[in-house]
């Protein structure tokens, strides 16, 4: 998963496209759509395999590269009027609401669902609801602590394992310019996750956001900010831009962020060489940064249907999961993958993997999405001082309650 405000649209607009009633549903059995939600860094390389793919398959591809932010919402709409991709590549928040609204192909009896004993644990769960099979995983990822070597030589410090370390170690590193914490709701989940919380438990249909563990663990981001070891933007909507300027440009030392992150860190002056590119775990987690990345899905009703199964065999495939991953420093769901010398040397991929095999799942639920949005104003208050922490998470529960998940118990 990347920051929904800040990926940037690329070669069109999903809406025109819906509305003109173009991307898929032209009735064309030997053509798949594929909708691409990545990057401007990633999407040439998809496309390439994409189109190598229905070469060598004997079926036809069209890439269609849309924006992540809006990909959504755009896909709902074109496909409960029977028009869209026939292939989506979706967010692995996205795939059980997706289910849940019957648009997108149950793959539970095709060979796409029982051919897994390849994949990661944690990815292939996000492509199951409600016992079935909806995705097959595309790419995995997990949240690190990025910092700039040569700053932390200069300083003689190590890249901290705790919190407290951190707080330790600022004064050297400039104070506030240790680190940038992105106020994005994603980034607040490893803070949440410090001391053992989480946004529900599923098992017993209870909200436990306002649990007493997971505001201790957000407000250790509050406490760094007031402690002088950190910093971060006020502006919500450009705080990830903000964070990566910072970053880039060697105002800040170290940055919370995902393998995506990567392609463009390097072509700064600070990391044009990428020696200087330093990864490691998030501190001070007794449980790992959370569950990201893609899957493929089927849009239901698609008339290239099998065409479009051949086309996610071949773009899950362990060879083509092993090209991503050595050009685009994306992490492979497949295990076979990673034993490509390739990806095995890849120093981005090495230094996740061991992140991402202990990744912290993510509950696999259609309102999953929906969980995160009251949470991203939530920790923007905490951390611009609007609200304390204990007030904004309590008030995310009561939202939960009454918008989300009206058949959960507050804790």
């Amino acid at each position: 998963m990347r920051p929904m405000a800040t990926v940037t649209a690329a070669l069109g607009l999903v809406g025109a496209l819906a509305a003109a009633g173009c991307g898929g549903g032209a009735g064309n059995p030997n053509e798949v759509v594929f909708w691409d939600t990545s990057g401007s860094s990633e999407s040439a390389v998809f496309s390439e395999i994409a189109t190598e793919c229905g070469r060598t398959g004997g079926y036809q591809v069209r890439v269609e590269t849309v924006a992540f932010d809006q990909a959504l919402n755009n896909y709902k709409t074109a496909a409960q009027g029977g028009q869209g991709p026939d292939v989506l590549r979706a967010d692995v928040g996205w795939v059980a609401q997706l289910a849940q609204a019957g648009l997108i192909h149950d793959l539970s009896n095709t060979p796409l669902a029982t051919d897994t004993g390849d994949f990661l644990a944690a990815p292939l769960e996000s492509t199951k609801y409600q016992g079935k099979t909806y995705g097959v995983p595309q790419v995995t990822d997990t949240l690190a602590l990025f910092y700039n070597k040569r700053q932390l030589a200069q300083a003689a410090v190590d890249p901290p394992k705790s919190w407290d370390e951190l707080k330790a170690i600022a004064p050297k590193l400039g104070g506030d310019r240790a680190l940038f914490i992105n106020n994005d709701e994603y980034y607040a989940l490893p803070f949440l996750y410090t001391f053992g919380g989480d946004l529900v438990d599923t098992e017993s249909r209870l909200i436990t956001v306002n649990s007493p563990e997971a505001v201790r663990g957000v407000q250790v981001a509050k406490d760094l900010l007031d402690a002088g070891a950190a910093r971060t933007a006020l502006d919500q909507p450009n705080s990830y831009t903000s964070m990566k300027a910072a970053f880039t440009a060697g105002e800040v030392a170290m940055v919370i962020d995902g393998p995506w992150a990567v392609s463009e860190f390097v072509q700064s002056e600070q990391f044009a060489d990428p020696a200087n590119l330093g990864i490691a775990p998030v501190p001070g987690s007794a449980t790992p940064s959370p569950v990201g990345g893609h899957d493929y899905v089927i849009r239901q009703g698609s008339d290239a249907t099998e065409a479009s199964m051949k086309f996610i065999q071949c773009m899950s495939s362990a060879e083509h999961q092993a090209e991503i991953a050595g050009k685009l420093g994306l992490l492979p769901t497949r295990r076979s993958a990673y034993d490509v010398p390739e990806v095995a040397q890849h120093p981005v991929v090495s230094a996740f993997r061991p992140l991402a095999a202990n990744a912290h799942n993510r509950p696999w639920i259609p309102e999953n999405s929906e969980l995160l949005e009251p949470l991203q104003t939530a920790f923007a208050d905490i951390l611009a001082g609007r609200k304390d922490a204990q007030a904004a998470l309590d008030e995310t529960a009561r939202t939960y309650q009454t918008s989300v998940l009206t058949d959960y118990a507050q804790r």
